[in-house]
């Protein structure tokens, strides 16, 4: 009997390393090609880390690189204000309403994103108007793509902890609601606001639809339109945004461990 167990548990870890395995080709081979095709140019990559003459060689990706992280940050931004306040007071007063919330958050990831430009764009002509055309006002409709995905992650930070019994200890210690909010229930769910806040920059980094139907500038539409002059730094520069946006995935798992490790430490 217990030599069937080792065989058993032999075959499970071939296998499971087998996997294990073709993943890892499956993922890191493409990747592979990319370094090995963005290095043919000896230029490429030191080019690519000297922002003066970047800015001069490329101005048009220059700009794009600058647009992407401000309207990463300000739509992970508008997505926080938005988003956690608005959760955490469904959770403690309206909690019949939640399913509905939760539809309306979730609804943007069942609507293409072509789609969604058609429903945009009649928006954006009275954003133009009244806004101008700055890359910038990409940030509205970035914070409804990242709803869904926001959400998740704030609710089961919330499902995680009691919100309720929370809030009420702060008010029958004197606590306004905005104490509550930010001095309580907030601080217990860090992890998930990390989380959603470094999955709205990921997404936004890596999008590409509703800025080149809407006619905008951010990072994709540079590197689509630098792929046209310079093929190898277009695939350098998508080298660079899967690094970053896998770096901040690490950072993200890497603070919940040690946030884990605190919990169960106290």
């Amino acid at each position: 009997m217990a030599g069937m167990n080792a065989r058993r548990a032999r075959r499970q870890r071939v296998l499971r390393w087998a996997v294990l395995i073709v993943l890892g080709v499956f993922f890191l081979l493409p990747l592979a090609a990319m370094v090995e095709f963005s290095t043919r140019d000896s230029q490429t990559w030191p080019l690519l880390v000297n922002w003066p003459k970047l800015s001069d060689t490329y101005p048009d990706l220059a700009e794009g690189i600058i647009s992407s992280l401000e309207q990463a940050g300000l739509t992970a931004l508008s997505m926080l204000v938005l988003l956690v306040p608005t959760a955490i007071w469904v959770r403690l007063r309206l909690p019949r309403i939640r399913r509905l919330i939760e539809f309306l958050c979730l609804l943007p990831l069942t609507i293409p994103a072509i789609v969604l430009v058609v429903g945009l764009a009649p928006v954006y002509a009275w954003v133009v108007y009244f806004l101008g055309g700055s890359s910038l006002t990409l940030v509205f409709a970035y914070t409804i793509l990242v709803l869904p995905y926001a959400y998740r992650a704030i609710d089961a930070g919330l499902a995680a902890i009691d919100v309720k019994t929370l809030a009420e200890a702060a008010r029958s210690l004197g606590g306004g609601w905005a104490t509550v909010i930010v001095r309580v229930v907030l601080p217990n769910i860090r992890s998930a606001v990390l989380s959603a806040a470094f999955l709205s920059v990921a997404l936004v980094l890596g999008e590409y639809t509703i800025a080149s139907l809407l006619n905008r500038t951010n990072l994709q539409v540079s590197i689509a339109l630098l792929g046209k002059s310079s093929a190898t730094m277009s695939v350098a520069v998508s080298l660079t945004a899967l690094l970053l946006a896998f770096v901040l995935l690490l950072l993200l798992s890497l603070v919940g461990d040690r946030r884990r490790s605190v919990k169960e430490a106290s």
